[in-house]
């Protein structure tokens, strides 16, 4: 109904058409209502009043200053082009971030063992299996560990627990088994 409106205005409907505008407008109090609000609406953009006319045209410089004008305008856009660029690329490069977590090799030599699991306080104590490296009897698995202090064992065959034998600080848990506790540090 708006774009009616808006072609009655602005004078692009013929006879015919306005009529049935017309009509139109008075069998429906609403349409009646929005039209008469866009035609107060235009005339007040086509009527100039004191509250709606444009303010003066400032004065035109002089031609020394429109010279001046003329040679850094393109300069100051062409800085301001490079410092939105600038802005545009270090809003798009993520920043440099700091690693909270180092890759870890486990490793162990067991060759009687059918099944080596890792468990410990970066794998919420959650068994996970290693890999037998072909038939040499060593196991190795590669997890990512958060830095920090850890406590952790393997686990031969489902229910023999053991503490890493390559790393000396270990401590007795609560179940009588012992962890080896392993302390993961960011590279510098």
């Amino acid at each position: 109904m708006k774009y009616l409106s808006s072609m009655y205005i602005d004078n692009e409907m013929n006879l015919d058409e306005k009529i049935q505008f017309v009509d139109k407008i008075h069998s429906k109090p609403v349409f009646y209502q929005d039209t008469r609000a866009l035609l107060l609406q235009e005339k007040l953009l086509r009527v100039p009043t004191p509250t709606n006319r444009l303010p003066a045209r400032p004065p035109q410089p002089s031609k020394s200053i429109a010279w001046v004008k003329s040679i850094f305008n393109p300069l100051i856009y062409a800085a301001g082009g490079f410092a939105l660029a600038g802005l545009l690329l270090f809003s798009l490069v993520p920043p440099h971030r700091v690693p909270t977590q180092s890759v870890n090799r486990f490793v162990i030599y067991e060759p009687a063992a059918r099944q080596v699991e890792l468990t410990g306080s970066f794998t919420d104590w959650q068994r996970t299996p290693l890999q037998r490296v072909g038939t040499s009897g060593y196991w190795e698995l590669t997890l990512a560990v958060p830095f920090g202090e850890h406590r952790f064992a393997y686990i031969l065959d489902g229910d023999r627990q053991m503490a890493d034998p390559t790393v000396p600080r270990r401590e007795k848990d609560d179940f009588g088994g012992e962890n080896s506790i392993l302390n993961v540090e960011a590279r510098v």
